[in-house]
């Protein structure tokens, strides 16, 4: 069996295809996601294109970095960092060339180089917008870090520079790439669950800015855009979303920070919404800073519930299911959701396709959350 057929072969496993193929329902969310992902799998293309990722924090250098190891059609090429010292020792370990190293200053220097296709944003929420309309216009396809950016006119921005170039923008939602969340849809669409009826969802961390680096931006209104609902509470909106298969109508919300705590002088910490949606579910989410990490959601139908916890993490994922006959606790294989997310973007390149999560799916999301903050400022309801 050579790599290409194992790859069906787990696909096939994990229920990927018919969970994708029932993506297809009611809202604009399901039809951004309705794109079946086996058909992907079809190219016997063994091309890879080749990737920079711009940004070598934490999550970059310990989560996406090692992944290209597992790709079939993506491969690392370059980087960008402010850190030259730190990018030629990555580049040695990755067995990069020195001359596909670039800083901020000369990153529009990269339109040069045709090794490089594909350019993975991976810095503060607020630079989103500016370096993926740079790399659009240095003539590079984008997959850009969640949140998409901090307002919804940089997301329109960015969604506009990579159209007028012709090229693939795709914001990195890795949870609707993950076999877990996908066999839930897939269930959930199938009717297993019943008509569903209630959505819960929590994302909480301990943000840590004196004891973590990577945690230091995260608390600065200019570089983070918010705090705990930019950074996690966008895993239960869309989750929400991606579970419905629609679009809220209505949000509500409330947000609570302690005055005291110097984390939270330019950012929020929890924060409590409610999504109101076309067909009657209502979704419950949390999100904070300040309580021991939590990354859960839960699906209530009118013939059973779905436990996914954790919902969003990087691996060790756990599904339970309850119904009126029992509990039940599927063994589903992990998937590599990042080597996953890398190569749907690289195959929708090679194939001209439209990305399962594009920019558009990125702005839908912001425009919510500017929604909720504008909620719980004005202590009412926000139709959206």
């Amino acid at each position: 069996m050579d790599a290409t057929d194992s790859r069906r072969q787990f696909l096939r496993q994990a229920g990927l295809g018919a969970a994708m193929a029932a993506l297809a329902g009611p809202g604009a969310a399901a039809a951004s996601l309705a794109q079946p992902l086996t058909a992907a799998m079809q190219n016997n293309d063994k091309k890879k294109l080749g990737w920079a990722i711009v940004g070598l924090g934490k999550f970059a250098t310990e989560e996406i970095m090692p992944n290209f190891k597992d790709c079939q059609h993506s491969r690392l090429v370059a980087l960008v960092s402010g850190s030259p010292d730190k990018a030629k020792k990555l580049a040695q370990e990755y067995g990069l060339q020195e001359k596909n190293i670039y800083s901020y200053q000369n990153f529009d220097s990269i339109k040069d180089n045709p090794e490089v296709d594909v350019v993975y944003i991976i810095l503060p929420n607020s630079m989103h917008a500016e370096y993926t309309i740079r790399a659009a216009q240095a003539g590079k396809h984008v997959l850009c870090e969640k949140p998409m950016a901090t307002s919804v006119e940089d997301c329109q921005k960015m969604i506009d520079a990579s159209k007028k170039a012709g090229k693939q923008l795709m914001i990195a939602y890795r949870c609707q790439y993950e076999p877990f969340n996908l066999n839930a849809i897939e269930r959930i669409r199938k009717g297993e669950l019943g008509k569903i009826r209630f959505i819960t969802s929590d994302h909480g961390r301990l943000v840590k800015p004196t004891e973590d680096k990577a945690d230091t931006w995260r608390v600065q209104k200019k570089l983070a855009g918010g705090g705990s609902l930019m950074d996690i509470g966008i895993y239960s909106l869309n989750a929400a979303r991606y579970f419905t298969g629609e679009e809220p109508v209505e949000v509500t919300a409330q947000i609570s920070s302690d005055p005291n705590d110097p984390r939270f002088k330019e950012v929020e910490d929890n924060v409590a919404f409610t999504l109101r949606f076309p067909s009657g579910v209502l979704a419950s989410c949390t999100s904070s800073y300040s309580y021991e990490t939590v990354k859960r959601g839960r699906i209530f139908g009118d013939k059973g519930w779905l436990d996914l916890d954790p919902l969003s993490d990087y691996d060790k994922h756990n599904m339970k299911i309850g119904k009126q006959d029992g509990k039940e606790e599927p063994q589903l294989k992990e998937g590599n959701q990042f080597a996953a997310e890398m190569d749907h973007l690289s195959e929708c390149i090679m194939q001209n396709k439209t990305p399962r999560t594009p920019g558009e799916e990125g702005l839908r999301d912001v425009r919510y959350i500017m929604a909720i903050y504008e909620s719980a400022r004005k202590g009412k309801a926000i139709k959206v």
